[in-house]
């Protein structure tokens, strides 16, 4: 990294390494949106440079980018495993890559390799939702997060989270130390999104990946009664694994993954962001559907509540009525809800969850 991509007094004393190794894109969900604008937003306030595997050469965005070209990674937990093996077997020269670094952070939350003594270790654990649903997870999955997961969290210097709910959940289940956990909620850029406060189509979005905690089934039996009152109302899927679905009601529409410019359209034209999560450490589709003057209807679970506000509708997410009736209520309070939440979502900068990783970052140094 240049002397011109640092500023501020504190830049030229804290390094960081952001050690991506365990990277699979595209097979990530909003993870892989969060570690992206980190490395677009830590150019400013510290030397931060991204450590990728082969695999995932070209993911980092505004700082300086290593690809490790012995470890790469596939979407499998076998695949990750892999990956894992790989950047612990190679480690010594990894580490000697990040000689430079007093932070090592791992935003992907499995720490390998591991950092040289002397580095402080800052983990991104975004949710446990492995203990709150474990019968979600198959058993390679539940050993997987134990080890890497959990086992990191509690010998790490400092822990991220990107939520106040996942915090307390953490320290509840975990134990660890509230001292350490540094909430960073996500943002949106708003100046990436433009809003439509007119007319809408015809059709509800959810945008997420085919994972069973998303309740694509519920939601399915919530359109069913939706379309009784809008007769032709459709709904359009887009996010991977989404032929895990199966057999889909015939109007549904199932895109899969989609351009950048595709997603922004879909939310600025929908008539309501159906967001009907079981479990989310976040949940940033709801406030990239208000940044866009899209009304939104969103689980009261987990999350999702402290995020939305009051710029949502809340529902019951194992409720099919209650799915369906928060949907409706979002599409007749339309116009009051495209105001609230432009506004809702403008709270929420990429800028502050930068200045609360500096701040993680700093303090872990501390306590190292």
């Amino acid at each position: 990294m240049t002397s011109s991509q640092a500023t501020g007094a504190d830049s030229a004393e804290l390094n960081v390494a952001l050690s991506m190794l365990t990277l699979v894109p595209g097979g990530m969900g909003g993870s892989e949106t969060y570690a992206r604008a980190l490395t677009r937003q830590l150019v400013k306030g510290a030397n931060v440079e991204a450590f990728v595997p082969k695999s995932a050469a070209g993911f980092s965005e505004g700082i300086l980018e290593h690809v490790v070209d012995s470890v790469s990674v596939g979407a499998s937990t076998r695949g990750r495993l892999a990956g894992v093996i790989a950047a612990t077997v190679n480690g010594p020269a990894i580490r000697k890559m990040m000689a430079g670094a007093d932070v090592v952070h791992y935003p992907f939350t499995v720490a390998a390799p591991r950092p040289a003594r002397r580095q402080a270790l800052v983990q991104s654990l975004l949710d446990v939702q492995h203990l709150d649903l474990p019968e979600l997870f198959g058993r390679a999955e539940l050993l997987y997060r134990r080890r890497f997961y959990e086992g990191t969290a509690r010998r790490a210097d400092g822990v991220i989270t990107i939520s106040e709910f996942a915090k307390r959940r953490m320290i509840e289940l975990l134990g660890i130390d509230g001292e350490k956990i540094q909430v960073a909620h996500l943002g949106v850029d708003t100046t990436q999104f433009i809003s439509n406060h007119g007319g809408r189509e015809n059709f509800v979005f959810y945008p997420a990946r085919g994972w069973a905690h998303k309740n694509h089934a519920r939601l399915f039996d919530a359109m069913a009664i939706v379309r009784e009152q809008i007769p032709g109302m459709r709904l359009v899927l887009t996010g991977g694994g989404l032929e895990a679905l199966g057999q889909v009601p015939d109007w549904v529409d199932r895109r899969g993954l989609v351009s950048t410019e595709e997603l922004r359209s879909l939310y600025r034209s929908a008539a309501a962001l159906a967001f009907p999560s079981l479990y989310e450490g976040f949940g940033l589709p709801p406030l990239e559907a208000m940044a866009s003057g899209c009304p939104v209807a969103a689980s009261n679970a987990g999350s999702i509540p402290e995020v939305c506000g009051n710029a949502a509708v809340l529902f019951d997410p194992l409720d099919v009525d209650a799915i369906a009736d928060g949907i409706l209520s979002a599409i007749d309070r339309g116009a009051e809800l495209s105001l609230a939440g432009v506004a809702h979502a403008a709270r929420f900068t990429w800028e502050s969850c930068r200045d609360a990783h500096l701040a993680a970052y700093r303090r872990a140094l501390i306590s190292h």
